[in-house]
């Protein structure tokens, strides 16, 4: 090897250092960013529904942004705040309720997304008969996962209206995926105890 190659590997090592340590401080900026996020909504949501349980508040109409719910799948260890809103911006924050689908507490299919390396990452572990709880600021909504699948992205039937109370959770797929996933995880969840039954 001459010299010059050899200066020529020992920069490029260089180069490719920086960039590695670059790529990692942004990706452990955007999961702080998110977990204190979390954090910070959890407790004004908390909050809230104290609030909203001793007031009996009107449900607020929802903006992007705002904060939907809590999901929480006690067998996975998740638990995280849901947002409405499905934007870039929104998912790098927390999964989101996709507008145009149910609203927690209404009927129909209640559909949530969010990203395969952050908040749904567990999603990968998930199995038929799940616990899956909704609580939002007017009441607390059991499902039991009924089916999981992989579709394309453009197969958006999952997310169509349904006449039994069901919750869609849409993550990308394969979780080991580098890059914009080919596919999309589904699970899909009914409600227990429907009040409307």
């Amino acid at each position: 090897m001459t010299r010059r190659t050899k200066h020529f590997a020992q920069t490029a090592q260089g180069i490719f250092a920086v960039l590695g340590i670059l790529a990692l401080g942004y990706c452990a900026t955007v999961l702080v960013r998110a977990k204190l996020y979390q954090a910070r909504e959890e407790r004004e949501f908390a909050h809230e529904r104290q609030t909203a349980a001793t007031f009996k508040a009107i449900n607020p109409k929802l903006v992007e942004g705002s904060v939907v719910g809590m999901l929480t799948i006690p067998r996975l260890g998740l638990s995280t705040v849901v947002i409405e809103g499905v934007s870039d911006s929104d998912l790098a924050l927390a999964p989101g309720h996709i507008p145009g689908t149910s609203l927690p507490g209404e009927r129909g299919n209640v559909a949530v997304a969010g990203h395969r390396d952050t908040s749904f990452r567990a999603l990968r572990f998930i199995r038929k008969d799940d616990a899956i709880t909704l609580v939002t600021l007017h009441g607390e909504y059991s499902y039991r996962v009924v089916s999981t699948e992989v579709v394309g992205p453009e197969d958006t039937q999952v997310l169509y209206p349904t006449k039994n109370d069901v919750l869609t959770l849409v993550t990308c797929y394969p979780f080991h995926f580098v890059g914009h996933a080919p596919k999309r995880f589904i699970v899909q969840a009914e409600r227990i105890s429907d009040p409307h039954a």
